[in-house]
């Protein structure tokens, strides 16, 4: 609880309390002895204290101190504020009421809920159909929708008492076990409560309605027939208190209860309101508010003298104004929830402006609907779905309502009660078209695509497949363009989700084709959001829209969308000219990007029919990369971005979530921190890493892995028995694989293969193919796909000359939460999720496993859901190495490499695994091409490689825990944290040996910050993430590696490239010393002479000899770690220098490099008769 004492009685407006972790719900302002002034902000996230309960009765006078119900208010102020949050008592009234109206709509339709044929059922977009197909759809459903609107309204109609109190409710008792008669009674009523007058079903007068909700009670299935028991549902809604109806969620909840495939859902999470606020109140209320802080301050300066008075009235009276003018946009509008917030934090910013003219002594007549007031012609809508579009009227009629009661009484209301301004538009939002027609081919066949929705069983397998018989047509859009939108000063929604990659299945090819074409400046890349996206910053950009705040998935800030934001900061969307738009719903003006080969509409106002309008510079004023959100269909539980756009250049707020916390009903709390900064297009502040430019000397190495497209293209080790012994099947990994446990399957790989060679050579996995994995792909609308069956949808040709040949490889998953690399067999062919390094060199491996680069990482990375994203062009193709110009010395690099194979071996030892996974190769021995040779049997002079004895506490330990490798990751980031381990994570520490891995990579962070000369960051870099400390020491790491990335940048425009795999990299360049010094010669096909690395290897004397280990285990990883750390090939006389010691050690050199190449830790080059190995 906050309370200042105010000595002056001036009427102002709190200021906003400093963000914090622990603001209070209420602020009390006391003026003693004469008035406490009530304030709240129930988020208690950082917005503005409005007043509570409302603008007119938030001042308590100290005779009201005596009233029974202000002690009561007072009291839970201070004991249990949270019980006064008004969106916590009308959200349980608003569910238990959408549940009833979800029985009595599926009583109404028989229990037989139709399913949609709609390929875009179950999101929140609908594609546009001819409006005869659309019609037959779903014709009951919608006169039970229509329906049931009808009886909600006249519910809360008499609980206002707009209609006389129990009027409505009467009637439903009284003809309870009649239903012919109530059917009549209420077509009677709603006639009258449309034209107004005397009803004869009341037998007393009713007001003048209005509104598009009573009219045409003429048509069939006005007014239903019930029975008994379904009238007894409608009774107990209408017994419900809908003064405290929610309108924030009560379209979504009713439009799930209203539709027979999102009914399901009905239970699920809503969106809470508080949620919506988060966007609203930045997008249209902060800006308002600041105007109004100026208006304020203008009037109230120095103002005594009565004619003073009245140019402070003056300045308000023209605030006022500008807010009762003020135009705000949802261009998908959905059940309105944004613009009912929008609605109601105009009026209580209204009611404050009119206490402000009272007190400066201005009297005003009552204000009407149609005076100088905030209604609803100043919010406008556009949403596809006519039944979200209905409610959406009528969740603003209900909120406007209630609102205006609640403020100034029922008496007050003018008629007609409700209006039909037009302004929530049942259209397309983003395009346009004159004619839409049905596809055909070249021959003049009708083309169609599977539903996307009806299977079949395959008579062979029994498994579920796509029935090829389930065609729906293809569509053609003549004359698509932009679509118009109507002008706004603020711009705010929540736009549908459809990825990229599901556009086409949920929209039909013919709908993206044509969206794509009249976009050209939105990216074929960018998810259908992106379009919402670039139009509303695109009008921001011109001027036309004073801010835009839109929410995205928070793949808003991978590298296909932010193409999208930055091209919104820079001012390079243009728009169209714009024109006037009348609010009755006629002529609207139309804003789009340049099209220029669009064909024109003819309406007025349309994109294409003015000049372009050249974009200006805009700025992020908000942003949050990552919040929970609800999708509004389905009640699924997704992650969003939010984007606040302005004109100008200027700093932003950057809020994150630090917390998450869900309550009774499964919305979650969220717990915000801030940042103050210039907010890039990655919605970071700090170092703009997004300018960071790509390398060529990390070029062609990083790749993601293959895409199999079909589960049944992997296999159990027992179906792989089924197979010929030399088909193409190798092993397989997937990011689960790595970060948890691996599940062993293997995957069929016909690379460089026809059908007919896998059928001759292959018959058994050639039938495989064709009856598990062909009927999939051909109802596939791609037509490689359908053609290239028996091949993986991607089979990644670069991963595969990048990777061929070597031992081993770097990769690390994808999206994951802790940023990890390690080692894996060069047998193992990598999934889609996977990102490969395709190098050899443990060197190159410890960089990418420190600190630095996991920072660098998630700066120019993304996010997916929660969870960092490694996108490999921006995160490894942009990363500068560290080399000799920054400080890298020969001992640096051979300590890096010892460090990081000590981390990889260390991973792979406590989770079970030998060196690089022999398991892998015992699987990979029989796969052809390539042969991988079998691992040889160790002779009995060199016992197997032991593990280290362990305590039976720590083998109890292992047993008992299922070590993974995040499970390991998860517990060395809670000891960094310096939170206390709880007793799994003590299990995990004790089995996992996190402390000898925690100090491994300390050690590692210590030597790559070294080798890049930055060892004043260390210290800082090593404190508590999250501190003061540490957010610094990476602001400072991040804007060193963005400027190193430009120093290399401009090297390599010089002609200068730093390779990391020269002789793959750049094959054809004869090589300078200082690189072939440095040189992996991993890569097949390296253009070098064995001779001289020969001798260049009989040069390499060791600095210092390490002595002879006495165990076998600790010998096996001395010689690898002496082979990973030498830039080339060692001959055995090398590798014994290496190392001094007593006895015939020596002796045991050659089998110990065997068993290395056996476990692929070590690969053996012949010349001349004489043999050298390398890591």
């Amino acid at each position: 609880m906050a309370c200042c004492a105010r000595a002056a009685k001036l009427k102002t407006t709190p200021v906003p309390c400093p963000p914090t972790r622990a603001r209070p719900p209420f602020v009390l302002v006391v003026d003693v002895g004469t008035v406490i002034e009530v304030y709240a902000e129930f988020s208690k996230s950082g917005g503005t204290y409005t007043p509570f309960p409302d603008p007119r009765s938030h001042r308590l006078a100290l005779a009201d101190l005596a009233r029974p119900e202000v002690q009561e208010r007072l009291r839970r102020i201070w004991q249990d504020p949270d019980s006064l949050n008004p969106a916590r008592i009308s959200a349980q009234v608003t569910r238990d009421v959408a549940a009833l109206l979800a029985q009595l709509a599926k009583s109404l339709e028989g229990g037989n809920a139709s399913a949609s044929s709609n390929p875009g059922a179950g999101t929140n977009f609908k594609p546009n159909k001819p409006e005869d197909q659309a019609q037959q759809a779903l014709p009951a459903s919608e006169n039970i929708a229509s329906y049931l609107t009808r009886c909600l309204f006249s519910m809360f109609a008499e609980d206002v008492e707009l209609l006389p109190k129990g009027a409505f409710l009467g009637l439903l008792q009284t003809h309870r076990n009649d239903p012919a008669t109530l059917q009549q009674m209420l077509r009677i009523l709603w006639t009258d409560m449309d034209k107004g007058g005397f009803s004869a079903a009341l037998a007393k007068p009713v007001l003048h309605f209005n509104g598009k909700l009573f009219k045409g009670a003429e048509r069939d299935g006005y007014s239903l027939l019930l029975t008994p028991a379904q009238i007894d549902l409608l009774i107990q809604a209408a017994k419900a208190n809908w003064r405290e109806v929610e309108p924030a969620i009560f379209g979504t909840l009713l439009e799930r209860a209203l539709s027979p495939t999102e009914r399901h859902a009905l239970g699920a999470h809503y969106t809470p309101r508080a949620y919506v606020e988060r966007l609203v109140l930045p997008t249209v209320i902060a800006p308002l508010r600041a105007d109004w802080a100026n208006a304020q301050a203008a009037a109230l300066e120095g103002k005594a003298a009565e004619a003073k008075l009245a140019e402070a009235r003056a300045e308000v009276k023209k605030f006022h104004h500008q807010l009762c003018t003020t135009r705000v946009l949802d261009p998908a509008c959905g059940s309105a929830n944004f613009l009912y917030v929008t609605l109601e934090h105009l009026k209580r910013l209204e009611g404050e402006v009119v206490n402000q003219l009272e007190a400066l002594g201005h009297t005003q007549d009552q204000l009407g609907f149609e005076g100088e007031t905030v209604t609803l012609q100043q919010l406008r809508g556009i949403e596809l779905n006519e039944r979200a579009a209905a409610l959406a009227e009528l969740v603003l009629w209900i909120g406007y309502l209630q609102w205006h009661i609640r403020t100034r009484g029922n008496a007050a209301v003018a008629e007609p009660v409700v209006h039909n301004y037009g302004n929530i538009e049942c259209r397309d939002a983003v395009l346009a078209w004159d004619a839409q027609e049905l596809a055909y081919d070249e021959a003049g066949q009708l083309l169609s695509r599977w539903d996307g929705v009806t299977f079949k069983v395959h008579p062979v397998t029994g498994e579920k497949v796509p029935d090829e018989a389930a065609q729906v047509p293809q569509w053609r859009y003549v004359g698509a363009r932009p679509a118009p939108w109507p002008q706004a000063d603020f711009i705010v929604g929540n736009p549908p989700f459809i990825g990229k990659l599901r556009m086409r299945e949920a929209l039909g090819d013919g709908y993206v084709q044509a969206l794509r074409a009249a976009w050209p400046e939105v990216p074929d890349s960018a998810d259908f959001v992106m379009f919402w996206w670039a139009r509303a910053a695109a009008l921001v950009s011109a001027r036309s829209c004073k801010r835009m705040g839109l929410i995205t998935t928070n793949s808003l800030t991978m590298v296909f969308n932010r193409r999208v934001v930055q091209a919104g900061l820079d001012g390079a969307l243009t728009c169209t000219g714009l024109e006037g738009a009348a609010l009755d719903g006629a002529a609207l003006a139309g804003v789009g990007l340049v099209d220029a080969g669009a064909t024109g509409g003819d309406g007025a106002g349309e994109a294409g029919d003015a000049a372009p309008i050249p974009g200006q510079p805009c700025h992020l004023v908000f942003a949050i990369a990552d919040h929970p959100w609800v999708d509004g269909a389905n009640g699924a539980a997704v992650r969003i971005a939010m984007t606040v756009l302005a004109p100008d250049a200027g700093e932003g707020q950057l809020c994150s979530v630090v917390g998450e916390q869900t309550g009774e009903h499964g919305e979650v709390a969220v717990e915000l921190i801030e940042r103050t900064g210039l907010i890039h297009a990655d919605l970071k502040v700090g170092a703009n890493v997004t300018q960071a430019q790509t390398l060529q000397a990390n070029a062609k190495l990083s790749s993601a892995g293959v895409i199999p497209h079909g589960a049944a293209m992997q296999l159990t080790a027992e179906e792989a028995a089924t197979m010929e012994a030399d088909a193409p099947i190798k092993p397989y990994r997937n990011g689960k694989d790595l970060t948890d446990k691996s599940r062993g399957l293997l995957v069929i790989d016909c690379h460089g293969l026809s059908a007919e060679q896998v059928r001759e050579r292959y018959p058994r996995l050639y039938q495989w193919l064709l009856d598990r994995v062909k009927p999939e792909r051909d109802v596939n609308k791609d037509k490689d796909l359908r053609e290239k069956w028996w091949l993986h949808r991607r089979n990644n040709d670069d991963m595969r000359r990048a990777s061929a040949g070597l031992p081993r490889y770097i990769a690390t998953v994808m999206t994951a939460k802790h940023r990890i690399f390690q080692f894996l067999d060069g047998a193992i062919l990598p999934d889609q999720m996977l990102v490969v390094i395709a190098l050899n060199d443990a060197y190159a491996l410890g960089v990418l496993s420190s600190q630095l680069h996991a920072e660098w990482a998630l700066a120019t990375g993304s996010t997916l859901e929660d969870r960092p994203r490694y996108n490999k062009s921006r995160c490894f193709e942009t990363f500068p190495f560290p080399d000799d110009d920054t400080g890298l010395t020969p001992e640096l690099r051979q300590r890096i490499v010892l460090l990081a194979e000590q981390i990889d071996a260390h991973r792979k030892r406590v989770l079970g695994q030998v060196g690089a996974a022999a398991g892998d190769f015992a699987s990979a021995a029989r796969m052809s091409p390539p042969q991988c040779p079998p691992a040889p049997a160790l002779p009995a002079t060199a016992p197997a490689p032991a593990l280290p004895a362990t305590t039976p506490a720590a083998a109890q330990a292992q047993t008992a825990t299922a070590l993974t490798l995040t499970g390991l990751y998860n517990v060395l980031a809670a000891l960094r944290e310096g939170r206390p381990l709880n007793a799994k994570e003590k299990a995990i520490h004790s089995a996992g040996l996190v402390g000898v891995l925690r100090e491994l990579h300390d050690e590692l962070d210590a030597a790559v910050l070294a080798a890049y000369g930055w060892a004043d960051l260390a210290a800082d870099m090593a404190s508590a993430p999250a501190t003061e400390t540490h957010t610094s020491a990476v602001a400072q790491l991040l804007l060193r590696l963005v400027q190193l990335n430009t120093q290399r940048a401009a090297e390599e425009a010089q002609g200068r490239v730093r390779w990391l795999r020269p002789a793959f990299q750049n094959p054809q360049k004869s090589l300078s010393k200082t690189e072939l010094l440095a040189l992996d010669t991993q890569a097949p096909g390296a253009n070098l002479d064995d001779e001289k690395l020969l001798s260049k290897t009989e040069q390499s004397k060791p600095t210092q000899q390490t002595p002879w280990p006495a165990q076998l285990p600790e010998q096996v990883r001395a010689v690898a770690a002496v082979l990973a750390a030498s830039p080339v090939p060692l001959s055995l006389s090398a590798i014994e220098a290496h190392f001094k010691g007593r006895g015939p050690w020596k002796k045991s050199l050659p089998t110990l490099l065997q068993t290395l190449e056996a476990l692929g830790r070590a690969q053996c080059v012949q010349h001349q008769g004489a043999s050298a190995w390398r890591g």
